[in-house]
């Protein structure tokens, strides 16, 4: 009977050594907290970037005409799942290569692979995040790259060479030019710097909306006689709430972008971006509605929205290095750009329905040539180099796609239905049947 009792004590006293050798083995907090802190900025600021889907939806229901309300929210929830789709198919590794097929420039083709089930901490990467939240942060970007797009080319562009392009977008051509920068590609080892993406993600976003208004053309009657028709949007209270979800979500868009959250530094760093972030929408937002009250002697709520998704725009770039009161001159130099380039736009006669050509291509120019002002190791002429050679080829290869589509299955829907309305023609419900009874 001793001899059983003792047993269980002998295989502790020969278990002891090993427990103790297991607890040595094991990461400690040091080592797996940065891993855990980043993964969880990426998933938070990731939900918070997919949030930003909802304003831009919101937003251009607000601002387009009742008739094509439902058109543009098919348009909204389509492209965001499309780009779900792509950027595992291809873009993730496109634009993060492990390998480049052309070194600097373009990345393999391959979908993206998941770590396992339950990895464990002595198999995990540690001196980053899991590839499961960067995959799902990084998605958001490009996903609302294409949100750009649609806002600009709505109430006359059909649904289906709309959604091709979209995969184009983000399959090939957003991952390709993020690759250059993000990627460790050239641009990265030029110097080039946008933090979150003025150029890399909005001014490119911009480009391939400009394309498309050029070979689209015009709403029919919006330029008439040598003026400009206006055509008010549906409902400017979704327009307003829709800015709010984009201004919430920018928080995860810059302040995610810190890529990293496992340090004191790196945690006050975010709250900075954040705090810099609000202060430029803000500025934004109020140089707007000065400048219209100045010009117009009444303010313009469509512009003072616009004007604060421009300072928004604008402080993308380069969120963490200015104070605040630098924060709020870059975006209220953003606000003033919307007043200014939204009647040049119409000039030119470039239809751009929500004003995203001015919000994120002119905005986003300016946000990326302002950013040596702050930040160290930045030059004007390297910057201006980055956004040309990201612009140029987004635009070419848009300007390809979209003339390709009108030449072979038309990418305009026929006078009678741009009359009558796209939700009638192109789905065949409404958004506001009631109304449309009489």
């Amino acid at each position: 009977m001793k001899f059983m009792k003792s047993l269980p004590l002998a295989a502790a006293a020969i278990a002891l050594p090993s427990m103790g050798f297991a607890q040595d083995a094991a990461p400690g907090f040091d080592e797996i907290g940065p891993y855990i802190m980043t993964t969880l900025l990426f998933l938070v600021g990731g939900f918070l970037v997919f949030w930003m889907a909802a304003g831009f939806a919101m937003l251009e229901a607000g601002l387009v005409r009742s008739k094509n309300v439902t058109t543009q929210l098919t348009k909204n929830i389509a492209l965001f799942s499309l780009a779900g789709i792509m950027y595992w198919a291809v873009g993730f590794n496109l634009m993060y290569p492990g390998e480049w097929i052309i070194e600097g420039w373009l990345g393999g083709f391959s979908p993206t692979s998941l770590e396992p089930v339950g990895l464990g901490a002595a198999d995990a990467s540690l001196d980053y995040a899991s590839v499961a939240s960067d995959f799902f942060f990084q998605l958001m970007f490009c996903a609302t790259t294409a949100s750009i797009v649609s806002g600009t080319l709505a109430e006359r562009v059909k649904l289906w060479p709309f959604l091709i392009f979209v995969v184009v977008l983000t399959g090939f051509i957003y991952p390709i030019e993020a690759s250059w920068q993000w990627g460790g590609g050239w641009l990265s080892e030029m110097g080039f710097s946008d933090f979150a993406g003025s150029t890399l993600v909005h001014a490119a976003g911009g480009f391939a909306a400009l394309a498309g208004a050029l070979v689209l053309g015009a709403r029919i009657g919006k330029y008439k006689d040598g003026r400009v028709v206006p055509m008010p949007g549906s409902n400017l209270a979704l327009a307003t709430l829709g800015t709010f979800i984009l201004w919430l979500g920018w928080f995860g868009f810059n302040g995610g972008s810190q890529l990293a959250a496992g340090t004191v530094g790196d945690i006050t760093d975010v709250g900075r971006i954040f705090a810099n972030t609000n202060m430029a929408a803000s500025a934004g937002a109020v140089a707007a509605l000065l400048l219209t009250q100045a010009l117009y002697k009444k303010p313009d709520l469509t512009m003072v929205l616009n004007g604060a998704l421009a300072g928004l725009v604008s402080i993308t770039a380069g969120p963490l290095d200015p104070t605040l009161f630098g924060a709020l001159w870059i975006g209220a130099v953003g606000g003033v750009i919307v007043v200014v380039a939204v009647p040049m736009l119409d000039k030119l006669k470039i239809d751009d329905v929500v004003g995203a050509i001015p919000v994120h291509l002119i905005a986003g120019f300016w946000g990326t040539m302002v950013v040596p002002a702050y930040t160290a190791d930045t030059s004007f002429v390297t910057q201006f180099i980055g956004f040309a050679a990201i612009g140029i080829f987004v635009f070419v290869v848009s300007l390809i796609a979209f003339t390709l589509m009108k030449g072979v299955i038309g990418i305009r829907v026929s006078e009678e239905a741009e009359i009558n309305g796209l939700d009638v023609t192109e789905l065949g419900m409404e958004a506001y049947p009631e109304f449309s009874k009489g």
